[in-house]
This record gives structure tokens, C-alpha cells and sequence, in this order.
């Protein structure tokens, strides 16, 4: 059970109709808004915007406080253009609905707020202060007609330059050989070997092309050093991780596997001890059938084919 007590206000009070308080389709910002204006003196020209934050009302409660007061017509704006091509808009707010048409009259005799009006000092234009003297053409060009054998420059003359003495022949040398191989000193044997290194294994697919030159040169040491490309092919194979692990860096382990380059083989076609193969790749033999790259295979006697080469050989009964 509720108890109500009433005590009349002696002064600074506002009567408002029951059925503005228990709108059914206002929320609680939106009578709070409207009260708010009702309540502000007659002379007051505040805009909802400025009764909004007063009341501590958000913008997109404000918003939708605003759309509910217009939608049931307490609230009413328009824009009308005022003396000097200045725009402005008015709102009237009202304690019972209105419609369009009865606000259009009211707002009909309502002044329009100018710069003429009492405007505070911020929003009222300065007074023009005209230019000095007459109004004159604006000049054809930019530069002044002078006596063209006046001298005008503000720069002192600068004397002329003196002849620079002829530069005296040198004694011709001999030309240095290049100790690097040029790009087109290395044989196409290693750029091709070089070019079919993606094709050897799978961590080599990412070799940067930068790298391709550079390669070839180490290539090139390795044949000018006696080595075959299937030597080659080997050691690059033997060199790579089998554990699994990725290569983030094909050019780099490729010039750190080819910078130093081993003694070349014996004439007997075995290699010394530090060159020899792994004993994984020992067994091995490469195909000499046509292959898109080198194929690796364990003989079982003498054959020089693998066992698809082989396959394919065979003839027909």
C-alpha cells in the first residue's frame, strides 16, 4: 500500500496536464524534455539540444526522445531563410498535440532570428571596413615596362669564368683481369643445373632468383674442379635435413653447401674419404633413362636403368 502527500509549491511551479505524464507512447527522456522546456520562461529561446545535455540526456537517447515528440506532436520544427540569406531553424514546443498546418500558423507569426534582432555579439557580423583609396583595374601582367638597356639586377656583376686548363693525357695501362668470373664467363652447364635445383627436392621450390647467378658461379667451381653434376646433385641432396625439419632459407644453405668446393675425384672414380657419400646414398645409383630430374635407385646387380625404365624397355612377346 502507498501513501501520496502533496505540499503546493509557493512559487516557480508548472501545471501539466495528466495525460502528458502518463503518455503511453513517450519515454520517461522524452517527458523529461518536454517538462524541461515547458517549465523555461517565456523570453527563453534554449534549443532541445542545450535541454538535452542540462538534463543529462544522451545523444542517442536524445534523438529518440526527439522522433517520439515529433511523431506525436509536441514538438514541431521548419527552416526558413532569413534577411541576408542566413538560414535558420525554428522549434516550437507545445503542452498538447498539434498538427502540422496549426504549427505552420503559429510558427507563421513568430520574428525570425537575425542578425538585426538582439544576437549576441559572437554571431552578428563585424562592420566592413572599405579598402583605402579609389577602386582600380587589376594590371595585365605582373612585371613593370622597363628601358631594356637599364640595368635593374640588384646581383653584382660576376666575372667571367676562365677557361679550364686542358686535361693531360694519362699513361695507358694494361687491363686488369676480373678475378670474379662475369655473369657471362659462367657456362650454361651451371645455370641450367642451377635452374633444375627446384625440381631436385622440395625444400629447393623457394630458391630466390636473385640467387641464380650467384649459384652458378659456386656451380661453375665445382666443374672447373673435375666434379660431375650428379656429384653435385649428391652433395646438395646429402646436405639437406632428413629429419623432417623445413628449409626457410634454399639459397642460403644452397651457397653454404657449394662455397667450398672438395678435391676432385680420383682417377680409379673413388672419391677420397671426405667426399664420399653417406652410406644411405652409397647404394645408390642414378638413372640414365629420361627423367624430368635425377632419379636415385638401388641396383640389384649391374643394370644402369631403374625399374620403370627397365619396365618400359622391355620387349614386346
Amino acid at each position: 500500500m502507498i501513501y501520496r502527500h502533496h505540499i503546493a509549491p509557493p512559487r516557480a511551479f508548472t501545471q501539466f496536464s495528466h495525460d502528458l505524464i502518463r503518455h503511453p507512447r513517450l519515454s520517461s527522456d522524452a517527458v523529461r524534455l518536454l517538462t524541461w522546456q515547458l517549465s523555461l520562461p517565456d523570453g527563453a529561446r534554449e534549443p532541445l539540444s542545450r535541454t538535452a545535455e542540462r538534463a543529462r540526456i544522451g545523444a542517442c537517447a536524445f534523438t529518440r526522445a526527439k522522433r517520439q515528440l515529433k511523431e506525436e506532436g509536441f514538438v514541431h520544427e521548419r527552416r526558413v531563410q532569413g534577411p541576408g540569406g542566413h538560414w535558420v531553424t525554428q522549434q516550437l514546443v507545445s503542452n498538447v498535440p498539434l498538427s502540422d498546418a496549426e504549427a505552420a500558423k503559429i510558427l507563421a507569426r513568430m520574428p525570425v532570428y537575425t542578425s538585426s534582432t538582439a544576437a549576441p555579439p559572437q554571431v552578428a557580423p563585424s562592420p566592413r571596413i572599405p579598402a583605402a583609396g579609389a577602386p582600380a583595374p587589376r594590371p595585365t601582367d605582373g612585371h613593370p615596362r622597363k628601358d631594356p638597356g637599364e640595368d635593374t639586377s640588384h646581383r653584382p656583376a660576376e666575372p667571367e669564368p676562365e677557361p679550364e686548363p686542358e686535361p693531360k693525357p694519362e699513361p695507358e695501362s694494361e687491363p686488369q683481369p676480373d678475378a670474379t668470373p662475369h655473369a657471362a664467363e659462367v657456362p650454361e652447364a651451371a645455370r641450367a643445373l642451377v635452374a633444375a635445383l627446384p625440381r631436385l627436392s622440395p625444400d629447393l621450390r623457394r630458391i630466390p632468383r636473385g640467387m641464380y647467378d650467384e649459384l652458378a658461379r659456386h656451380v661453375s667451381h665445382w666443374l672447373a674442379a673435375g666434379h660431375t653434376p650428379t656429384d653435385i646433385r649428391t652433395h646438395i641432396l646429402r646436405g639437406l635435413p632428413d629429419d623432417g625439419t623445413p628449409v626457410h632459407r634454399p639459397g642460403g644453405l644452397l651457397r653454404y653447401l657449394l662455397r667450398d668446393v672438395p678435391p676432385s675425384p680420383t682417377p680409379s672414380g673413388t672419391a677420397p674419404a671426405a667426399a664420399r657419400p653417406s652410406s644411405r646414398l652409397a647404394a645408390l645409383r642414378e638413372c640414365e633413362g629420361d627423367h624430368v630430374q635425377a632419379t636415385l635407385f638401388r641396383p640389384v646387380a649391374e643394370e644402369t636403368l631403374c625399374r620403370a625404365c627397365s619396365r618400359h624397355r622391355l620387349p614386346c612377346p
